[in-house]
């Protein structure tokens, strides 16, 4: 019998996004499997029921039908209470799950006999590209969160000459050189904008100043050797954040639009932007903060809704970026998806390898348990941010520390803290993507989100 896969309408608001396109769903009959999809999963996608039948997908009229008899079961969220009520013993579940912020939904995930795997642990190696959901996702998070910002923006982002005068370029700032942040960068630079970044790792220079951009931090000795093995950003210490947040701070008051993309995960997101730089901005400058969903990167900002300032500051808290432009958020995720659940499938049948790195790193529940190490009662520091950027800079920091340099990428733990601190005296965003995944995010390649 057939491998049946299983595709939800996702219930959390404001979410647009479907796990599979009819471009995924015919790959996935061509593995072997029959494709199951509830009615109107595609809706905020532009993808009719009917494109999904054409391609060889049955029509389910509900969730608890379509669930009823899949062995796989493929979302962009982890499943709602119902839904895991509906789930077969057995069955494996794969969706982008929050994990550490959910813990009540994995752990219903265990209690109910499901194998679990979260799409943010996906580690960040050469083989697992193709299913770096993180990236994907913080890519196009960083391109929206410039076109949310110019749409905000009473003035024109380019320099224009025109017979009554001429209209100066906007300046946008960026802050965290992960996925998200160098897409925020580009997309900027394409509109015409005046851009410059910072970030507390110095291979990220060669990055911003390769999309045209200008690199922005105190590049002292200290800075220059602020970045681990591994790609992370060692601690800093407090003569230089306090350096680099005076810096970050006179640098702000000139402009007009800042993006921020600092996200940890499992932990509440750092304050790269205070109340006291939000203020020396000038009437009508915009903030988007990309980490909004983890608490926010700018103090002021509020989830789901467009602040105001007293001095006319507007700092948009929109989450879920990647679902503003749903259609292509679905196409690159639908993808990422596919090619895990290649890891999943052999000759028609169920048959993961139990060694698979790439699985072992992503499975949250089995055997009625969760499993994975960092969702225990002491689960290991994590480190990192939103994806940081999968770029050759990163690889060659590697090359250039000394030995005892390299014994410093496995303490995590110190990284995550201190990846946000270049920003201000309490932090600077180190968007590396996913949690366990490693810098997307620069990144995640983080375990941030940049996203």
């Amino acid at each position: 019998m057939a491998v049946t896969i299983a595709v939800l309408k996702e219930r959390l608001s404001g979410e647009t996004r479907v796990a599979t396109t009819p471009e995924t769903v015919k790959k996935y009959i061509a593995l072997g499997a029959a494709v199951i999809i509830e009615t109107g999963a595609g809706e905020g996608s532009s993808i009719p029921d009917a494109e999904f039948a054409a391609a060889g997908a049955k029509i389910a009229k509900s969730a608890a039908e379509a669930l009823k008899t899949a062995d796989i079961v493929i979302k962009v969220r982890a499943p709602d209470a119902k839904e895991t009520a509906s789930l077969k013993k057995g069955a494996i579940v794969v969706a982008l799950m929050d994990a550490y912020n959910n813990a009540a939904a994995v752990s219903a995930l265990a209690k109910a006999g499901v194998t679990a795997y979260a799409m943010e642990f996906v580690p960040r190696i050469t083989r697992a590209q193709v299913m770096d959901a993180l990236s994907s996702q913080a890519n196009l998070a960083g391109y929206r969160s410039v076109i949310e910002a110019a749409a905000a923006f009473g003035k024109g982002m380019p320099m224009m000459m025109t017979a009554a005068g001429t209209v100066a370029a906007a300046k946008v700032f960026v802050m965290g050189v992960g996925v998200a942040g160098l897409q925020a960068i580009a997309t900027a630079r394409r509109l015409g904008a005046v851009v410059t970044a910072t970030d507390v790792r110095p291979a990220t220079k060669e990055q911003v100043e390769s999309l045209g951009a200008k690199f922005t931090a105190v590049e002292d000795e200290e800075f220059k050797n602020a970045q681990t093995a591994g790609g992370y950003a060692k601690p800093m210490s407090a003569e230089y954040q306090a350096k680099q947040a005076a810096l970050v701070t006179e640098h702000i008051k000139k402009q007009d639009i800042v993006i921020t993309t600092a996200l940890i995960p499992g932990r509440k997101a750092p304050i790269l932007v205070s109340a006291a730089q939000v203020a020396s901005m000038k009437p009508g400058s915009v903030i988007v903060d990309l980490a909004i969903e983890q608490g926010g990167n700018v103090d002021g900002a509020v989830l789901g809704k467009t602040a105001v300032t007293k001095n006319g500051v507007i700092i948009l808290g929109s989450p879920n970026l990647p679902g503003r432009i749903a259609a292509d958020a679905s196409n690159l995720y639908g993808r990422n998806l596919l090619a895990f659940v290649g890891l999943l499938i052999k000759d028609g049948k169920i048959a993961p390898d139990a060694e698979d790195e790439i699985l072992k790193a992503a499975m949250l529940t089995s055997g009625g348990k969760v499993v994975h190490p960092n969702l225990s009662p002491n689960p290991p520091a994590q480190a990192g941010a939103q994806p940081a950027a999968k770029k050759a800079p990163a690889a060659k920091a590697a090359p250039a520390k000394k030995p005892a340099a390299a014994k410093a990428a496995p303490k995590p733990a110190a990284t995550a803290k201190q990846t946000p601190v270049a920003a201000k005296p309490k932090a600077v965003a180190k968007p590396k993507a996913a949690a366990p995944a490693k810098a997307a995010a620069p990144a995640k390649k983080t375990p941030p989100k940049k996203k």
